[in-house]
């Protein structure tokens, strides 16, 4: 074991952190301010909707077009779903993929659930999948030395992609279209 320990800096995970009390302040879990309010789909990113379950982008992307799939229940794990909730939780978590490999053909994707904040849920009381598609390389030392995460495209701009690939496929109604 060396003498000394070396500190990994993650600084921007500093404004995620922020973020949780102001949106907690504000509307409550995020997830379930996006369900209730269809018409801000734009806005917050919901890419589309299924009876059960919304499709939306990570507002703190670890790679362009991490997305989150989240049952309308407003739970922290998967035992408080039944399964109807479920097949659609692991079907939209499909098709996101699709989306993803459709729109920027990743190499490669992770793809999980962070359940309890010791697993490093930053949102425990609201189960959802995240999708982090990923390419070769993408991760490096930018983000150590540089303290920047590389994030090619806004969110807006992902967004339009994102959601005209969702309408092609059929997975996002044209009355969703923004």
């Amino acid at each position: 074991m060396p003498d000394f320990n070396e500190n990994v800096w993650a600084p921007w995970r500093m404004e995620y952190i922020r973020s949780l009390g102001e949106e907690a302040g504000e509307v409550g879990c995020f997830l379930c301010h996006d369900w209730e309010h269809p018409e801000e789909d734009a806005n917050t990113h919901v890419l589309w909707r299924g009876p059960h379950v919304l499709v939306v982008m990570n507002r703190f992307p670890y790679t362009n077009g991490h997305l989150l799939i989240a049952p309308r229940e407003h739970v922290g794990g998967l035992s408080g779903l039944d399964d109807e909730v479920l097949l659609e939780l692991t079907t939209s978590t499909r098709d996101a993929v699709s989306v993803l490999e459709a729109t920027f053909s990743p190499q490669g994707f992770n793809v999980g659930y962070n359940i309890g904040r010791c697993a490093g849920a930053g949102l425990p009381d609201h189960i959802h999948a995240h999708v982090v598609p990923r390419w070769g390389g993408d991760t490096n030392y930018m983000a150590v030395l540089g303290g920047v995460r590389v994030i090619p495209d806004g969110l807006d701009a992902t967004y339009r992609l994102l959601a005209a690939k969702a309408e092609e496929l059929g997975l996002r109604p044209p009355s969703q279209s923004d």
